[in-house]
């Protein structure tokens, strides 16, 4: 979304997938992590084979390993323009 909170890349799914890994970076880096810490990935889609298609960027944010996940097929999200939500558990060392 954007600062007025209305959705971007409506219908994109390759940028909305890359905006929610942009906008979870910055909440990692707000707590002095990044994705090397993520030990769950949960992804939350209306349309699979559409992420399928694009799942591949993933390698481009994980470049130590991929945490464990789960890709979920869901029927809607909270507004219908959006098509994936991603949900992640990051371990930091105090």
């Amino acid at each position: 979304m954007d600062n007025e909170g209305n959705p971007i890349a409506v219908g994109d799914f390759e940028q909305k997938m890359k905006n929610c890994y942009s906008d979870l970076d910055k909440v990692l880096k707000h707590y002095k992590s990044s994705f090397d810490e993520v030990v769950v990935e949960n992804i939350f889609t209306t349309n699979i084979p559409k992420f399928l298609e694009f799942a591949g960027y993933r390698t481009k944010i994980y470049k130590t390993h991929f945490p464990t996940r789960s890709w979920l097929g869901v029927k809607e999200l909270a507004l219908p323009e959006f098509l994936i939500e991603i949900e992640l558990e990051a371990h930091v060392e105090q």
